[in-house]
């Protein structure tokens, strides 16, 4: 841009030329580098400015009759209606910008009476229209107080697109558009962010936003109509960039061959590596499994090299060390300790979970052995409290259903939910216990052959941190004709113990939680749903 410094001091400007067509308020919303310079006096008005520099710049002079919505556009508005109707009350707090493309804006609007139509950015050389019904709504006291509303309203809004390349920052003329007609103009600066940091600020605004109705209700139907597959895709590109570059140490000894390897995936705590190791160097035939630990927390990368090299001298069982420089979440985590297993049996377990009983590994061993492959290619095992009452004896699916008017919305809104059988059972009941086919198993423990792992590709990606790949899993499993099986193992986990759980986790649930209901709604919905699923899969299994 040029700001009007370009020519010599004193020099007289050529005189305009007449333009064929040229529209001064668009010229002025697509550039609003120029609106400032003109507001500054540096010329005298936007034409001036196009006709010296900007049409050697190559800016457009006017904008095109439709304007598309959601999506990143080298473009402006078309000019307004004669009559302009009352500016709207309302303000934009923070527009976030990362540098591969990912954008968030926040702020407020009173369209109580007259509904918000869009939100409009334009910054010189791109624009974009978020659409208000792509845009999650919440609750504002403060915007609620200013516009002299009596109730609760969902003033706020907030969006998020990705645009997936690089887009330049800087000053950024806002309009928030009402269905009336009725604008508001507003110039903003765009603040620019590091993806990771990005993505952080936009889990922790959803997990920590105000709403209307239920929270937890509202934070995952907020993200349903165009952020939700937005975040994503933004968070795919990260989970890649992640992974792409591991670190990698082994502590091993020479000549072993493990028969199964177990994966585990660390975040935000160290301290379950030795324990871990020195509860199952306990275990009968522990010297044929190995350990892989993945590690999704940078900050953790000095004490656990220590650890690991210590746990190893002391246990005397193989461990590889996987270090990433971002979390990439428990998916690519444990897909990355699967690249790099030795052994065709794959045991996905938590940091806190460990042995109930001195024969564990032994009878798991023995299981992949004797039983047919349908009932090991992929299975769980029962998990227990540590005051010994069962947590977990297979998985099964609900789907919860709010009104629509409760949460503010015009339909109902169903969600699908995860539930354990057994949970909080007393520890030895024979029907929760007894080896079954059921619907999923928690990846907190999940043991599966090597190849139909591979076969599956993996747990999906596709979730952000942690939350629902482990019912992804074994549902793409049942699909495919091989339910997971609840298993005659016994494993302590001390839930929630193992990571440190923050509001940016709580958000990456919420997306999780509608990704998992947008995937998996309509195939549960006749035959997999309840505790006492009907599914013909489940039912022959069982034969």
């Amino acid at each position: 841009m040029n700001d009007g410094t370009t020519g010599k001091a004193g020099e007289t400007p050529p005189p305009l030329v007449t333009l064929p067509e040229f529209d001064e308020e668009s010229y002025l919303r697509l550039n609003p580098d120029v609106l400032v310079a003109v507001a500054v006096g540096k010329f005298r008005s936007g034409r001036e400015h196009y006709e010296h520099y900007g049409r050697v710049e190559g800016r457009l002079a006017v904008a095109p009759r439709d304007l598309p919505r959601d999506k990143i556009i080298i473009t402006a508005r078309p000019g307004c209606a004669e009559e302009a109707p009352p500016v709207p009350a309302g303000a934009v707090d923070t527009i976030k910008l990362s540098s591969a493309g990912g954008l968030f804006v926040a702020g407020w609007a009173n369209d109580s009476l007259d509904r918000l139509d869009t939100v409009e950015l334009y910054v010189a050389g791109w624009s974009i229209a978020f659409s208000a019904s792509g845009l999650a709504r919440v609750r504002r006291p403060d915007a609620e107080q200013a516009a002299g509303l009596n109730i609760p309203y969902a003033l706020g809004f907030w969006g998020f697109i990705y645009a997936g390349r690089r887009l330049p920052a800087g000053t950024c003329n806002v309009v928030m558009r009402l269905k009336s007609g009725a604008e508001l103009s507003l110039i903003v600066n765009i603040e620019p962010l590091d993806d990771l940091e990005l993505r952080g600020t936009v889990l922790n605004h959803l997990a920590t936003a105000q709403y209307t109705g239920p929270a937890y209700f509202n934070a995952v139907s907020s993200i349903g109509r165009a952020i939700g597959t937005q975040l994503v895709d933004f968070s795919q590109m990260l989970t890649r960039k992640a992974v792409s570059a591991p670190y990698i140490e082994r502590f091993h000894q020479s000549g072993r061959t493990p028969k199964a390897s177990v994966i585990v995936c660390l975040y935000g705590k160290p301290d379950y590596l030795a324990l871990q190791q020195a509860l199952f160097s306990q275990q009968a035939e522990a010297q044929d499994y190995e350990f892989i630990y993945v590690c999704n927390s940078q900050a953790l990368a000095e004490v656990l090299l220590r650890d690991a090299a210590i746990a190893q001298l002391a246990y005397g069982l193989d461990i590889t060390l996987i270090l990433l420089g971002a979390n990439a979440g428990f998916a690519a985590a444990n897909n990355l300790g699967a690249v790099h297993a030795r052994a065709n049996r794959l045991i996905f377990m938590n940091p806190d979970v460990f042995p109930k009983g001195a024969e564990f590994a032994r009878r798991h061993l023995a299981q992949i052995e004797e039983l047919p492959a349908s009932r090991t290619d992929i299975f769980g095992a029962a998990l227990y409290y540590d005051d010994g009452s069962l947590m977990h004896a297979g998985m099964y699916f609900e789907a919860d259903t709010i009104p629509g008017f409760t949460l503010g919305q015009k339909e109902d809104v169903t969600i699908l939910r995860v539930e354990h059988y057994g949970k909080g059972a007393p520890p030895q009941d024979a029907t929760l216990l007894r080896p079954r086919p059921v619907p999923a198993v928690t990846g907190a423990f999940m043991s599966m052959n090597r190849a139909w792992f591979e076969a599956l590709e993996g747990f999906s990606q596709d979730y952000i941190f942690g939350h629902y790949e482990d019912a992804d899993l074994c549902l793409r499993s049942l699909e495919a004709g091989r339910p997971a099986w609840l298993a005659d193992l016994r494993l302590y986990h001390l839930e929630g113990k193992g990571s440190a759980r923050q509001p940016v986790h709580e958000g990456a649930s919420a997306v999780n939680r509608w990704l998992f209901t947008q995937s998996w709604m309509e195939p549960l919905r006749e035959t997999l749903l309840g505790p006492a699923p009907t599914n013909a899969a489940l039912a022959e299994a069982k034969r």
